[in-house]
């Protein structure tokens, strides 16, 4: 069950500024969608691919980037020279 105070709290949250500007948010929205959908479909193959690069770039910091070496792998190159 909600609360009271968390009712309250997300109800001055939503006052009259607020609210009537996530209305005109999605006023935009909705006619931006109606009225362009054929060009916003046609851009979505372009999307996928411009998210490739994207995804490779932000899902790389769970790895540590390219930079350090935290999982034991060995990247050193083997020498020509016998001793």
């Amino acid at each position: 069950m909600v609360s009271k105070e968390l009712l309250s709290n997300f109800l001055r949250l939503l006052s009259g500024a607020r609210l009537a500007f996530l209305a005109l948010i999605a006023a935009c929205g909705y006619f931006l969608w109606t009225e362009h959908r054929a060009h916003l479909l046609a851009a979505l193959p372009y999307l996928v691919l411009l998210l490739c690069p994207l995804m490779h770039i932000f899902m790389h910091h769970g790895h540590s980037g390219h930079h350090k070496d935290n999982h034991g792998h060995r990247h050193e190159i083997p020498s020509t020279k016998e001793e």
